[in-house]
């Protein structure tokens, strides 16, 4: 689960990691009055939306300028003229794609003074189980191009899960971004404090770009972004209050609803698999044989009549499918009620597009029965291969 900025900066700043002062704002007038409250001669106005790059963005509408969407004000008039051609307007940045995103809600912070931008992150290292501290002197630049083209520039902590993050940790890093005197006791406050709210949080990723150094010395984090271990909601009730249900996609939200693994894709064959591990071997071969998947979809292993249903109904919800291939490998999963349920919703939603369905396992004999009576025009599949061809094949068709 992703958050808006403002919100990942009021956990942090609970944690003790050095935040400017800032107040959300969903109208023109509370921008303006958020600003009066600030204080101050400089104000950034931020947009917030589930992307990066803002910055950098454009907005679609003429009316909302050529500033991108983040942008400085030096009195309140100036926040508020920003804040009505913000406000309302769709936002396209690197990391939203053409379609961009709709700016609902801004965030008025407080300008500083700006010695050096540094990057700093923290997340998972799958590769050996640990946490992992990321930073580079490259700040406000993505960290995917910098480790690309100056690999050198990146510096790495590991953090053993025993001890926990210690001083030296936080001196590594300190030295390896080139901070100096009281520089280096902001910075190792700073890194122990976003540690421990990653730790208590259930994070999956806290990134800080930039990371700024003021010439008084002190570290800001000038940007936030926080990431939450889904599986580990149900112990953070009120981080789970913080989902904006308007930036993410409507599919997936409908599907997590219903315990359901779902992830849209850009392709045209829809795909509804029981286990991860056979969903992504299924999504493979579909494109081995030259189609391309349009979605992630794992029922499960228990899953029943209604929620096959209303999978079924979610895969066919999105327009770009122009079919349909369902691939069960029935073990604690019967094949009988993936062919009820498949029946039940392709009646409900009058199938349009081909559909191909592959069956082994527990009731095979009675799954494919039921599919043979139901009268529907369903392609049946002897094995994955075959079901991916003939899937492939349909849709070239139907085109």
């Amino acid at each position: 689960m992703n958050i808006h900025e403002y919100q990942a900066k009021q956990l942090l700043k609970k944690y003790g990691v050095a935040v400017n002062n800032g107040l959300v704002a969903y109208t023109a007038d509370e921008a303006e009055a958020n600003a009066k409250q600030l204080g101050g001669g400089l104000f950034v106005v931020k947009s917030q939306i589930h992307a990066g790059g803002r910055g950098k963005g454009k907005f679609k509408e003429a009316e909302a300028g050529e500033k991108g969407g983040v942008r400085l004000a030096r009195t309140p008039d100036e926040v508020r003229a920003n804040a009505l051609q913000m406000l309302g307007k769709t936002l396209v940045t690197v990391q939203t794609g053409p379609a961009g995103k709709e700016v609902k809600r801004l965030y008025i912070e407080a300008g500083c003074d700006i010695a050096r931008e540094l990057y700093l992150s923290c997340l998972i290292d799958r590769a050996n189980s640990r946490v992992i501290f990321l930073g580079s002197t490259e700040g406000g630049v993505e960290i995917e191009k910098v480790a690309a083209e100056t690999p050198e520039k990146i510096i790495k902590v590991t953090i053993d899960p025993i001890t926990g993050i210690m001083p030296f940790h936080a001196r590594k890093m300190a030295f390896g971004l080139k901070l100096e005197g009281k520089q280096v006791g902001a910075a190792v406050k700073f890194i122990t404090a976003m540690y421990n709210a990653f730790m208590d949080l259930d994070a999956s990723t806290i990134e800080i770009n930039p990371l700024v150094v003021t010439p008084a010395g002190e570290v800001i984090a000038l940007d936030a972004k926080m990431n939450f271990d889904d599986n580990a909601l149900y112990r953070h009730k009120d981080i789970e209050e913080l989902r904006d249900e308007d930036e993410e996609n409507a599919q997936e939200l409908e599907a997590a609803r219903h315990s359901l693994n779902y992830i849209k894709l850009d392709g045209s064959v829809g795909c509804m698999v029981n286990g991860a591990g056979l969903a992504m071997s299924t999504m493979d071969i579909i494109k081995l044989a030259g189609g391309s998947p349009a979605n992630f979809l794992d029922v499960g292993g228990g899953a029943t009549k209604e929620r096959v249903a209303v999978a079924f109904k979610l895969i066919l919800s999105d327009p770009n499918v122009e079919g349909i291939l369902v691939n069960i490998f029935g073990g604690i999963m019967r094949c009988d009620v993936i062919a009820e349920g498949v029946v039940a919703a392709a009646r409900e939603v009058s199938l349009n597009v081909p559909l191909v369905v592959r069956l082994a396992g527990t009731n095979v004999d009675l799954g494919k029965k039921i599919l043979t009576e139901s009268g529907l025009p369903i392609i049946p599949a002897d094995n994955l291969a075959d079901a991916a061809e003939k899937i492939v094949k349909a849709v070239k068709e139907a085109a």
